[in-house]
């Protein structure tokens, strides 16, 4: 193993003003042997990061960013900044609970003003800086790097707009590597049909053979009333010093265009143009391949959807499915490739696909958005307005809902539940395994089609994955009784149940009797099973792995309140906090969904002794 020691002795980025161009570039192979080693044990995000080494030395050679600003769209491109600003000797612990975040941290350094997860906001906080700049007559330098796809969200264009109005100096580099997480899907990036700027990073001798490649780009801008610098090798460490020290000093908002390569340094990560290599656990640097994980032999769940879908759609035509450049997450890459006229991936821009679906829904079609929970709050004015108002019926397949562990709290899928509750003409779903998975989908598309919007939730992890023979119905709005009990009812669904089925395990030593009930229709309850629960006097435990206020557990009190029932009720969720990144377990330890927890307060409920 490489030794790596003066990498841990950085504690300020002061130190790359002395050091030679070459010097720059030894650095720069020092900081991608280091952090292909490091990502090999942790995981992380590990393309986005290789891709702009160069870049980020860069930028920290120019500007001082002790006073300048910088902003990284998206964040998870922050690595070799993270190592520069002193923190290479926390990277055993990136992603892990109270470890290293993967993104950028206003509490972890100073060097990190702003926090970024979710794309395309950089621009609009760097127009705010910079407009706070010149209110205190100051004179730092704002810059913005965006990349990976986050130029195709209708944010980022919206801030351009606003900075090309406000001619505010700023710096704005854009990150050229045609990906998001796979292939980019941006009508503005020229496309490379005549030369392989793309594929290799000494593009400066193509680029000048082919200006008419970058004329879109360069005429946008212009358009706008930015200044344009580029395209340049974004792997160049001269090339970037020298347009970097040409672009900023100009007193207008520049545009910076570098073409660089996703994955550069690790072969893999290179040939990958699907998004495999975007965000991967422990691999070995050595081949290149993936370290086979416990639940190798296991499916993913957005696996489980997504193949019940293609399962639906061989027999369907009118099933679509919609993704905000997702397609790899949402594991939606086989059904693209038997039904490509049936995949749309719109780019990151979840409130486009969220009015496209529902206008799709228009015209007797069956289509399905494809959405991470935490990416579902970036459309939720188009889910009330354009959807709901209009009473369109739409599935909205929720993946990644509850803890989202190692990319922490601008990733966890908590708040879904409690933000969709209150719309009219909606309804929340969840499984408790991949065989109910696979009925309520069936029952989604095919009996509860006229029911407005289905918010069907599903969680992160893995599962197996058996086939169901056919498809049986279930009654809208149903639950079912896991256990039956005389002493407490907790009601929950999802990956939960598992949890309540340990508390009922452990209370039936005690000769306490639990009765279990699979929640699965979060909105609408299953109001005729609810009223003999409360009449039966029995106290009331609800557990979801979401957003305390507002949600499942919220609901079951307005219930008792509406109908004057007495009962104990305890409700256990996440509490009004934001959590940082971490495994399940000790997640749910710290917001009180761990089992240990529940049993002490559940021993002081009302019968229980």
């Amino acid at each position: 193993m490489k030794n790596f020691d003066h990498l841990y002795r950085i504690d300020n980025p002061s130190f790359l003003k002395n050091l030679s161009i070459d010097k720059l570039y030894l650095l720069s192979e020092q900081i991608r042997d280091f952090l292909i080693e490091s990502l090999s044990h942790t995981g992380g995000h590990v393309s986005s990061n290789l891709g702009v080494i160069e870049l980020t030395i860069a930028l920290h050679y120019i500007f001082d960013f002790e006073k300048d600003k910088l902003i990284f769209d998206v964040g998870h491109q922050c690595y070799t900044h993270k190592i520069l600003t002193g923190r290479a000797k926390f990277f055993d612990s990136l992603r892990k609970f109270n470890g290293l975040s993967g993104f950028p941290r206003r509490c972890e350094s100073n060097f990190d003003i702003w926090e970024t997860g979710h794309s395309s906001t950089s621009l609009s906080a760097a127009l705010a800086l910079a407009v706070s700049r010149d209110f205190k007559k100051t004179s730092e330098n704002i810059i913005s790097v965006i990349g990976d796809g986050a130029l195709t969200g209708g944010m980022a264009l919206e801030a351009l707009n606003n900075i090309g109005y406000e001619q505010k100096k700023l710096l704005i580099i854009l990150n050229d590597n045609q990906m998001s997480i796979s292939k980019n899907i941006c009508a503005l990036m020229p496309k490379n049909n005549n030369t392989n700027i793309y594929e290799s990073s000494s593009c400066i001798s193509n680029l000048k053979k082919n200006e008419s490649i970058n004329f879109s780009m360069k005429q946008f801008f212009q358009s706008i009333n930015l200044n344009y610098s580029g395209p340049i090798d974004g792997h160049n460490i001269k090339s970037l010093i020298d347009a970097l020290n040409k672009i900023k000093n100009i007193s207008r908002p520049s545009v910076l265009h570098i073409i660089t390569k996703k994955g550069k340094g690790l072969h893999t990560a290179e040939n990958d143009n699907i998004g495999s290599w975007h965000g991967i656990g422990p691999f070995d640097k050595s081949t290149g391949l993936k370290i086979k994980s416990k639940n190798q032999n296991h499916r993913a769940w957005g696996s489980i959807v997504s193949e019940t879908v293609e399962r639906l759609a061989k027999k369907d035509k009118n099933i679509v499915c919609i993704s905000p450049a997702m397609t790899k997450g949402s594991k939606l890459e086989f059904f693209k490739n038997k039904f490509p006229d049936r995949t749309f991936d719109v780019g990151i821009a979840e409130q486009h696909a969220a009015t496209f679906s529902g206008a799709l829904a228009l015209s007797n079609l069956k289509p399905i958005f494809f959405v991470y929970s935490t990416f579902l709050q970036r459309a939720y004015d188009q889910v009330i307005h354009d959807i709901a108002r209009q009473n369109i019926n739409l599935l909205i397949a929720v993946d990644k809902c509850g803890f989202a562990t190692g990319d922490g709290d601008t990733h966890h899928g908590i708040y879904d539940i409690s933000f969709l509750r209150p719309i009219p003409n909606i309804s929340i779903v969840m499984p408790k395994d991949q065989i109910e998975a696979q009925h309520l989908l069936y029952n989604c598309l095919y009996n509860y089609e006229n029911k407005g919007i289905i918010s069907y939730r599903y969680p992160r992890g893995y599962s197996n994955l058996t086939h169901v023979p056919h498809f049986k119905n279930i009654e809208f709005g149903s639950w079912t009784v896991e256990k039956e009990g005389n002493d407490l009812t907790i009601l929950t669904f999802g990956p939960m149940l598992k949890v309540a089925h340990d508390i009922y395990d452990f209370f039936k030593t005690k000769d306490i009797s639990i009765k279990i009930v699979n929640a699965r229709f979060i909105k609408p309850m299953d109001e005729d099973m609810l009223h003999k629960i409360f009449k039966s006097n029995m106290p009331i435990v609800t557990i979801e792995e979401a957003c305390k206020i507002g949600g499942f557990g919220s609901g079951i009190c307005e219930f008792a309140i509406k109908h004057k029932y007495k009962n104990d009720i305890e409700v256990f969720g996440i509490e009004d906090n934001f959590f940082h990144q971490g495994d399940t377990d000790n997640l749910r330890k710290i917001s009180g969904l761990n089992t240990e927890f529940m049993i002490d307060k559940i021993k002081a409920l009302t019968y229980i002794h």
